[in-house]
């Protein structure tokens, strides 16, 4: 009885999960339409590409990483030169150097391996040049 019992409830999964796959892709392309419905005249059509709404994203956020990471290294050697030959603010100000080159390091890596994703995929991306 067990046996027919859980052979019943596979059989119920199955055609529950067909269902559910089916109106998945029903609903996927309502949503396709409706967000190609909603969206405004100004709005960008690509998300990718040279003019893409990720690669404006990418380059803001690359640039403000940019400005904050050489306003840090620029308070860093102020307080390394206040320091007064005090061993804690020196190393407070060596660490403070050092975080806002690794930062600086990571931003440019994140934006190299989005570039090389997005080149992989066959999508253009533009280098910050604007």
């Amino acid at each position: 009885m067990k046996k027919v019992a859980k052979s019943i409830l596979q059989i119920i999964t199955t055609i529950g999960a067909t269902v559910t796959l089916g109106a998945g892709k029903v609903m996927a392309s309502t949503v396709r339409e409706g967000a190609e419905a909603a969206r405004a005249d100004d709005m960008p059509e690509n998300l990718f590409g040279i003019d893409g709404t990720l690669t404006r994203i990418t380059n803001i956020a690359l640039y403000a990483v940019g400005i904050i990471s050489v306003i840090m290294l620029i308070y860093g050697g102020i307080r390394y030169i206040t320091s007064g030959g005090d061993s804690k603010k020196v190393t407070d100000a060596k660490n403070t150097v050092l975080y806002a080159i690794i930062g600086l390091v990571i931003a440019i890596l994140a934006y190299a391996i989005v570039n090389f994703v997005l080149n992989a995929m066959g999508i253009e991306s533009a280098v910050v040049a604007e």
